[in-house]
């Protein structure tokens, strides 16, 4: 056993831990009284990026909600390692947007099609002025509008234009700036420390700007609360199954994990696991922002959702492809959920090394697996064939990360889609 598995699991469970966030939130808040500042939230926004387009759209009612001080930046396209995938993960964006924009009351049409760049460079160039003027809360959600629908009304007068080395050299300045503060994604909001993402995770930065104090008169609840998720039997009509592409080295899988199977066990629904290699197994680069937003975003969505987490112990490398071995035995014996529920909580929540035979052994003997049989079917390498048919199969559907789900005529990608998911199954969509 390594010097650093060793030490993973406790240096985690502090880095992770919600007493350690709330004394940084606390110190966050005591400096900026003590330097007699305003509330500043940061956001940067992608003029091509539907999740931005939502987010545009709803920064006025934010803004009329909190005392804020909004500082806009026009950003570009993540980077390709922060971005694996961009054809799928750009048409992906569009439906989830359009999904989204449904189940929220907001605007956003699929077109089939991104906008045209001549349309994208206007609307930078537009946004840009915005930013200038102090202006942006105001403009950005008619540029939005009209950029992914050019058949909307638009305003009588058109804003203001940038010039292109002026947009260039913003652009430019706010992709430094994002980096600096340790991000690579657009549709995002800063505040005093910490990152938010688009409006899926705007509960969390109106949770903690309410604790501040920072609400107008009258404001008590959520823009977009979390989804509600069965607490009790509600079968659907003509229950199907709910295919579940999952990897074992997901701090999001692991918290979906449990969450898939109480809804199956409140509906009726089968669970099919289609587990997949994680992307740096594959040959995919994952730079160390995005890991880090990662862990520490399913850390925060696992408080919420009350789900043990933080303890970790990477599994990257042999302790997946062991994990994976067993997975594929646990599921010959129908014991496949209590081995990856057994496997999520030792890694992410409990800092077991899977890589160790005591290690997996505690993991497999809990979920009903004998050592015996699992010492076995370590030898055993057939799972490679299944994880690739399963990243072949995820692809076909037009995702390509994890945890994904296909479920009726529905495939989404996310632990955050959990409420689709549960939409289909009951056909309530």
């Amino acid at each position: 056993m390594s010097i650093k598995t060793l030490l993973m699991p406790a240096i985690t469970a502090r880095l992770l831990s919600r007493d350690r966030l709330l004394a940084r939130r606390a110190r966050a808040e005591r400096q900026r009284v003590g330097r007699s500042e305003p509330h500043i939230l940061q956001y940067f926004h992608q003029v091509d990026d539907p999740y931005s387009a939502l987010l545009a759209q709803v920064l006025p009612r934010l803004l009329a909600r909190y005392d804020l001080q909004l500082q806009a930046h026009v950003v570009g396209a993540p980077a390709d390692d922060a971005a694996p995938e961009r054809d799928k993960l750009v048409a992906y964006s569009r439906k989830d947007a359009q999904l989204l924009a449904r189940h929220w009351q907001l605007d956003f049409v699929d077109a089939g099609r991104q906008p045209a760049t001549e349309a994208c460079g206007q609307a930078r160039g537009q946004l840009v002025a915005a930013c200038a003027s102090g202006r942006f809360a105001e403009i950005a959600p008619s540029v939005s509008r009209q950029l992914w629908d050019p058949a909307a009304t638009s305003p009588v007068q058109a804003p203001a234009l940038a010039d292109p080395a002026s947009t260039d050299k913003h652009v430019a300045e706010s992709e430094a700036l994002r980096q600096r503060l340790g991000h690579y994604l657009g549709a995002m909001l800063f505040y005093a420390g910490e990152w938010y993402w688009g409006i899926d995770r705007l509960h969390h930065l109106e949770t903690r700007l309410q604790q501040l104090g920072a609400q107008r008169p009258g404001i008590h609840d959520l823009m977009f609360p979390p989804s509600a998720e069965l607490q009790s039997p509600t079968p659907g009509p003509d229950t199907p199954a709910i295919d579940f592409f999952v990897s074992l080295r997901s701090p999001y899988s692991a918290i979906a994990a449990p969450r898939v199977y109480a809804l199956a066990a409140h509906t009726g629904a089968t669970v099919r696991l289609r587990p997949v290699l994680p992307m740096v197994m594959r040959g995919l680069a994952v730079p160390r922002s995005k890991r880090m937003y990662i862990t520490q975003d399913a850390a925060r969505e696992a408080f919420v959702r009350k789900i043990p987490f933080g303890r970790l112990n990477d599994p990257l490398g042999r302790p997946t492809e062991r994990g994976l071995a067993l997975l594929a035995l646990a599921e010959r014996q129908g014991r496949g959920k209590p081995f990856l529920l057994s496997f999520m909580q030792g890694v992410w929540a409990e800092g077991i090394d899977a890589g160790s035979d005591r290690g997996l052994r505690r993991i497999a003997e809990r979920a009903g697996l004998s050592w015996g049989d699992a010492h076995l079917a370590l030898q055993d390498e057939n799972w490679r064939q299944d994880a690739e048919a399963n990243r072949a199969a995820m692809f076909a559907l037009g995702l390509w990360g994890v945890p994904s789900f296909n479920v009726r005529d529905l495939a989404v990608w996310g632990q955050d889609r959990l409420w689709a998911v549960q939409q289909a199954v009951l056909q309530t969509r």
